[in-house]
């Protein structure tokens, strides 16, 4: 047996369109209230939510991701500290701050002497 190839994202996308299109159009025209009209609404809320992901996957194909930069290491002179994001994100006030850079410096805190 062979097997069958996987369809394009885009056909996929513009076949889930149409065929969220049907039953709006049977909802509208029919303008049923009952148990068959919300199957219908259903069915066409399920295929609109597959042609947004089925869109969203063709977008991430055409797109390539952007170069993850946050590994590379800069020169050491913008590197303030030695300190990372974290601990950046960590320290809320500018004391706390100024402690960190104080205690890397050897001062201890004391910036007269």
């Amino acid at each position: 047996m062979s097997r069958l190839s996987r369809p394009d994202a885009r056909t996929v996308a513009v076949l889930a369109a149409l065929g969220a299109l049907a039953p709006l159009v049977m909802l509208v025209v029919w303008r049923r209230q009952d148990l068959l009209g919300v199957v219908l609404a259903l069915l066409c809320v399920l295929l609109t939510m597959v042609t947004g992901v089925a869109v969203s996957a063709a977008r991430q194909v055409d797109d390539p991701e952007p170069v993850d930069r946050s590994a590379t290491v800069g020169p050491p002179e913008l590197m303030p500290y030695g300190i990372d994001a974290d601990t950046l994100d960590a320290l809320d006030s500018r004391d706390a701050l100024r402690a960190v850079r104080d205690r890397r410096r050897g001062s201890n805190g004391l910036s007269g002497r």
